[in-house]
């Protein structure tokens, strides 16, 4: 059972089973992104942490799209899926003038739809195929759906640690 915090973001039951836990916690920091980014125009949204950094919160938002697309389609259902966005921004934080924040959410949440209906019938114990950079760096070349959900939580974690520091900067908003 997943309960609702006060900010309406899902919190995982204490004692649920592993799946549920691990898929709770996920969606626990995609709901802590889509927060950071509420309530801000799309100006707001591309202003910079400090220099040299050129990371922002809509960059975050475009960035855990791709991340999204690599981890489930990618590697775990071993799709050829090209990225989401202009060619030389495999990381997707890149900013274009014409793409604001309604354009980008709907990507995102596209993103983890698609990545929800490839794993919703998968084991933990389901893996999917890892090459070239990837492979060397775990030493191995598959990795289950158990390691990608805890890796999406891990990566998830770190940006929404990023997009603390950029809303304080920008509106003075802090917390979790």
């Amino acid at each position: 059972m997943t309960r609702t915090r006060p900010d309406g973001r899902p919190f995982p039951h204490p004692h649920a089973d592993e799946r549920t836990m691990l898929e709770g916690w996920l969606d626990f920091h995609r709901a802590t992104l889509t927060l950071k980014c509420a309530e801000l125009d799309d100006e707001r949204l591309r202003e910079r942490s400090v220099e040299p950094s050129a990371m922002t919160l809509l960059g975050l938002v475009q960035h855990m799209a791709e991340i999204e697309r690599n981890w489930f389609q990618r590697i775990f259902a071993d799709h050829d899926v090209p990225p989401l966005y202009e060619e030389g921004d495999q990381d997707g934080f890149a900013l274009s003038p014409e793409r604001g924040i309604k354009e980008a959410m709907a990507v995102w949440h596209r993103e983890v739809e698609r990545g929800r209906e490839l794993t919703a019938t998968a084991s933990l114990d389901d893996s999917g195929p890892l090459s070239g950079r990837a492979a060397e760096i775990l030493g191995d070349k598959t990795v289950s759906l158990r390691w990608i959900l805890v890796h999406m939580i891990e990566e998830y974690a770190r940006h929404n640690g990023h997009a603390d520091l950029l809303r304080e900067r920008i509106d003075g908003t802090s917390g979790t």
